[in-house]
């Protein structure tokens, strides 16, 4: 028989639970995690391998140099994500560019020998030159032909999407000007590279990229052995550098003359050396 005490202590019951071995750890995270930055790693590479040379060219400067290059690169412009910086660094690439949009044009065939692209020290110089056999302008005109249009409206594109500064010149041979008597190839020169800023800004160019329209008439032959060859007529956009903080700005020089002059045609060809002697039969163009 139970005395009062026993009969007063609570009854434990104690249940042992079954089943799995015990706590396994957080070794499996780390894995996941491991995991899953190579996925990351694997995206980013087959979405740079199918991106422009222009944001390679960005990612590549940052991994270099993350407290600057990225941003000398880059370009935090809205709506451009393929911007980038022109300068001494990464001209070749703006160059290509240029080039590989010049090529879809549908009349490259026809004009690639009348488009040349020059280093300079002053930035990229591009150049529509005329020839014997084509033009970008109708004699003693200051509108632009289709052809220019043409090759303008795709170069528009390509630079409306840099921060660089564009500078416009118009030349002219030194065929006088046979027309009014208060109207020149002064007057004819500035009035052709203007026509050309208007393409360019409405069809791509911002209003603020255009540093300078100028226009000079004969004083700067491309050739200046032949003053009636028709190369001197040309008009020529300069997409200008944008110094970084530890350069020195450039100094203009002078457009070089002869045929010393490095450049290369939009069609990848050389550029053939003028002819020194002059047409007995020149056509009065400008």
């Amino acid at each position: 028989m139970a005395t009062p005490i026993e009969a007063k202590r609570p009854i434990i019951v104690i249940k042992k639970k079954g089943g799995h071995g015990g706590h396994h750890g957080g070794a499996w995270k780390v894995a996941y995690a491991d995991f899953v930055t190579a996925m990351m790693a694997l995206f980013i590479v087959l979405w740079l391998m199918n991106s422009s040379k222009q944001i390679q060219v960005a990612v590549g400067g940052y991994f270099k140099d993350p407290t600057g290059t990225s941003k000398k690169v880059g370009s935090n412009m809205v709506g451009s994500g393929e911007n980038f910086t022109l300068t001494k660094d990464n001209m070749p690439k703006l160059k290509e560019e240029l080039q590989m949009a010049v090529r879809q044009m549908a009349n490259f065939d026809k004009l690639k020998n009348q488009i040349a692209m020059t280093v300079t020290s002053e930035g990229l110089r591009i150049e529509l030159l005329e020839t014997s056999s084509g033009t970008f302008f109708e004699s003693g005109k200051t509108g632009l032909n289709e052809d220019g249009r043409e090759v303008l409206v795709a170069l528009a594109q390509e630079l409306g999407k840099l921060p660089n500064h564009v500078s416009i010149e118009g030349h002219t041979d030194a065929t006088p000007y046979a027309g009014n008597r208060d109207y020149g190839n002064w007057e004819l020169s500035a009035d052709r590279a203007n026509s050309a800023r208007r393409i360019l800004q409405s069809s791509g160019l911002r209003s603020d990229q255009i540093s300078q329209v100028r226009g000079y008439a004969d004083q700067k032959l491309r050739v200046p052995g032949n003053p009636l060859e028709p190369s001197n007529r040309r008009i020529s956009l300069i997409v200008q550098y944008i110094v970084k903080d530890d350069e020195e700005a450039p100094m203009p020089v002078p457009e070089s003359k002869g045929d010393d002059r490095p450049e290369t045609k939009a069609g990848e060809t050389p550029a053939a050396k003028p002819d020194e002697k002059t047409e007995g039969n020149h056509e009065r163009q400008h």
